[in-house]
């Protein structure tokens, strides 16, 4: 029974609004937006019902206005709930990438297009559920943590907006539906070897203004930034003189693709994914090859990183 009435409700989820994935940002308005009694509500609902009955039966005036006031109370308290969620606007989503397996942080920036104070806001996400309250402030962050189990993109699915204000007598609610699917790196290998050996031991250096060791001290050039020049040695000679750095470029790592032969498709993506993170975890310059792709590199940091995974994490199933 309780598979039944999921099925149900995944079916009568399908018949609300929206009924596709939608661009940022959007707005809920009147249309979109669903009230329901609680069970709460429901006890309190057939309770004044007894009541009006027992009033006209007996003609007693006093609990008929004490009924009449009471249900005046709880529809007041529903277009209350579904005020809560009016003009709420969901301004737009973010998320960092993370490896499968992982829950991955999911940022929700809300904001309203009114003064009035949302309180006991709620979203959920499946398991996942965040409270927040709009109050003063023009917008506020909400955080989802979602579950990974793959690589790749992950689209999401519908995200439920919904309040129990004020009295907890009836539910409003309303769904959202982003069109923007979030990044899954591929889970690296447990137990990997260690980085692979390209023959390359020697350390030969070029001349680069990024670089972090300095070269040589030359007289300044038209063009040349105002940042490089070394002030205190310009003092002494009496003419500007300019820094040249150089950066170490030996001993590159090779991560090739098919190199790694005799492994399956999903576990070259698993080491590569490995031996990348040891890359940088090292320190080391590296140079990405996979099949039908440009070489990423050589080079090394965050942004390398993160395109290096990006690649292995949209490689195609085998």
């Amino acid at each position: 029974m309780p598979g039944w009435l999921h099925v149900q409700s995944r079916r009568l989820q399908l018949l609300a609004r929206p009924r596709r994935p939608e661009a940022l940002p959007v707005t809920l308005d009147r249309h979109r937006i669903y009230v329901l009694p609680t069970g709460f509500g429901l006890f309190l609902g057939t309770l004044l019902a007894v009541m009006l009955l027992g009033a006209l039966n007996y003609n007693n005036n006093p609990a008929l206005l004490l009924a009449l006031v009471l249900a005046t109370s709880a529809l007041a308290s529903a277009l209350h709930a579904h005020l809560q969620l009016s003009s709420l606007r969901l301004r737009a989503l973010s998320a960092e990438p993370v490896t499968a397996g992982q829950p991955l942080r999911l940022r929700l920036a809300l904001a309203r297009d009114d003064h009035r104070p949302r309180r006991g806001l709620q979203l959920s996400y499946g398991t996942a559920s965040a409270c927040v309250d709009l109050l003063q402030g023009e917008q506020v962050e909400a955080d989802l943590w979602l579950p990974t189990e793959r690589r790749g993109w992950l689209p999401l699915q519908r995200i439920r907006l919904s309040t129990l204000q004020p009295l907890g007598l009836v539910r409003a609610w309303g769904w959202v539906w982003p069109a923007t699917p979030v990044l899954v790196y591929p889970a690296p290998e447990r137990n990997a070897p260690p980085l692979p050996d390209t023959g390359d031991r020697g350390t030969h250096t070029r001349p680069d203004p990024l670089g972090d060791d300095l070269q040589q001290l030359r007289p300044y050039r038209h063009g040349d930034a105002r940042r490089a020049i070394a002030w205190k040695h310009s003092a002494r000679r009496d003419s500007l003189l300019v820094r040249e750095h150089e950066r170490a470029t030996g001993n590159e790592l090779l991560l090739d693709w098919h190199a790694l032969g005799p492994l399956p498709h999903e576990h070259r993506i698993a080491r590569l994914a490995r031996w990348v993170d040891d890359a940088e975890r090292e320190g080391r310059r590296y140079r990405l090859l996979l099949p039908g792709q440009p070489a990423l590199g050589p080079s090394s940091g965050d942004a390398h990183r993160h395109q290096c995974l990006r690649a292995l994490a949209l490689m195609p199933a085998a």
